[in-house]
């Protein structure tokens, strides 16, 4: 069947889940056998979101291909089970960037160039692309932003043009927010209203709405602002607090939006969606009773997107070893040695998360030597791995000062340093290692025994590299180097095989931890976990 495009817009406030709503949809078309993939515009002017402070947009999430993308990118692969690319995430840098190379090589031939056409063209290009390539029924395309933001305005353009262009092989859900007034005790439709009627302005009538509500909105509320929004009634749908993000797909299938969306774009509705593996993992979230609790050490512990990879992988992880989990955050900046043992004694693991520069380094070196000597299950992710490194290089080897050349340029013990072909790069963005690179494990080893193989595959986000002219003394002292790249020899995995659980990983296996694909290292390392609290509780 020709490709169908289907374009998800916001309004009122932002952050009402534009990306779940998204996400749900695209798992209930692929629980129907549809291929389908969804992608982000962003309309901020960076290029992609790897020079941004997590406290501005998040955690940058890494495609197989090697493009730092929009957090929300991560949703879309643990909803659908389907790597994304570049093509999955565009911003407004990359669009006028795109644009004003065409123009410096006269690609317009001395025209001038204008929003419309040149801007909202190339947005229509990157909209249609991977449905060009032929691999995809459905693409969805998420706006970022709000409607009303100047800076939506050409995607909203674009879109307006395409659903003429397309027909019946577009559609568009606009998802708003009905506030509840706790003082007059109501539901207020009006900012739905309003929403609506911009987004009529700019010449866009939605087909679907998706009402975010914590209160459940009356059947004659949902007429009344189908009327004022000239959307049919079945098509207003709500989006109420559920416990957990992986029941909304549920909760979309029960009021119909993927029979809705099917049947407004002219496709026949043939079967219910294959969702028994999804509600497998839901029952399994739902009758778990036991907590495994991990200290999870980092940083932007304050901010609840800034490790959302890292906290889905987890979560998904103790579910599968059914287990609830309670991540506790413990601040790197404010641990010292003299605090540790009250903040770490009670978990049952813990992770040194990753991230970039000196601020909050010293407390995850407390942390680590705290963990090692008491054989706590440790992960180290990034430049957890390479604290792992520098603490061991510190306090077992005995190299007074080692670290990493990213913190001290000037240390004579360089254990972690500078990757060769990063040393003449000035540009910060999109120039460290980035992407999936092949591994290859030890057999025998803890990490090849969670994998159930030794060739892997692992995306990277980073510039700095354990020294080979260290390994021989870390494995003699009992840190083993059990991954590498087989091409280059960098070290992609240490652990200790003397301890419970101690690994380190230069790669980020968050990254591809899925709902019915949970990452075998994290499964791993949870049900370490949960013997370690057993054997305490003995």
């Amino acid at each position: 069947m020709e490709t169908k495009y289907i374009f998800v817009t916001g309004g009122v406030v932002s952050s009402l889940g534009k990306g779940i709503i998204s996400s749900s949809l695209a798992c209930l078309l692929k629980a129907r056998g549809y291929r389908v993939t969804i992608q982000k515009f962003d309309p901020y002017i960076n290029i992609d979101p790897g020079t941004l402070n997590p406290y501005e947009h998040g955690e940058c999430y890494v495609t197989v291909d090697g493009h730092e993308a929009d957090l929300d990118l991560g949703h879309y692969e643990r909803f659908t089970n389907v790597p994304t690319t570049r093509a999955n995430n565009v911003t407004t840098g990359r669009i006028y960037q795109s644009v004003i190379d065409k123009e410096r090589r006269g690609d317009y031939l001395g025209k001038t160039v204008q929003i419309v056409p040149h801007i909202t063209d190339e947005i229509k290009r990157n909209v249609k692309y991977l449905g060009n390539t032929g691999n995809f029924d459905f693409v969805i395309t998420e706006i970022g932003g709000t409607v009303g933001d100047i800076e939506s305005l050409p995607y909203l353009e674009s879109v307006r043009q395409l659903r003429w262009e397309l027909g019946s092989n577009a559609l568009c859900i606009h998802l708003t927010y009905v506030p509840y007034i706790a003082a007059a005790k109501e539901l207020k439709t009006k900012p739905t209203q309003h929403s609506v009627k911009q987004l009529q302005e700019v010449g866009i009538q939605p087909d679907v709405l998706v009402l975010r509500t914590e209160k459940d909105i009356t059947p004659e509320m949902r007429r009344k602002i189908a009327l004022f929004c000239n959307v049919s009634p079945e098509a207003v749908i709500q989006s109420i607090d559920v416990n957990s993000i992986y029941k909304v797909p549920i909760k979309m299938h029960e009021q119909h939006l993927d029979e809705i969306v099917l049947r407004k774009m002219c496709v026949p509705i043939e079967c219910e969606p294959h969702m028994d593996p999804w509600m497998a993992f839901l029952s399994k979230m739902d009758a778990a009773t036991e907590t495994v609790t991990i200290g999870l050490v980092g940083k932007y512990v304050e901010l609840q997107d800034a490790y959302k990879s890292i906290n889905e992988s987890l979560f998904q992880a103790a579910t599968y070893n059914d287990r609830k989990l309670r991540l506790v955050y413990i601040h790197s900046e404010r641990l010292t040695s003299a605090d540790v043992a009250d903040k770490l004694a009670d978990m049952d693991g813990v992770i040194i998360a990753p991230g970039f520069g000196q601020r909050g380094i010293d407390g995850k070196f407390v942390a680590l030597r705290y963990c090692r000597e008491h054989d706590i299950p440790t992960f180290g992710i990034c430049l957890g791995m390479q604290c792992m490194v520098i603490e061991f290089a510190r306090n077992v080897l005995g190299l007074e000062g080692a670290n990493s050349t990213e913190m001290d340029h000037a240390t004579l013990y360089n254990v972690i340093d500078l990757m060769e072909e990063q040393k003449s790069i000035s540009n910060m963005g999109g120039t460290m290692r980035l992407g999936a690179y092949d591994c290859r494990l030890i057999s025998g080893s803890r990490v090849a025994e969670a994998y159930g193989k030794t060739e892997i595959k692992e995306r990277h986000r980073h510039r700095f590299e354990f020294n080979n002219d260290y390994r021989n003394r870390f494995e003699a002292a009992g840190m083993k180097c059990v991954g590498e790249n087989p091409t280059t020899h960098l070290v992609e995995v240490v652990e200790m095989p003397d301890k419970r659980w101690f690994i380190g990983t230069q790669y980020h296996p968050e990254y591809s931890s899925t709902v019915l694909s949970p990452h075998p290292l994290f499964i791993s390392f949870i049900r370490a976990a949960i013997a370690y609290k057993a054997d305490r509780e003995k």
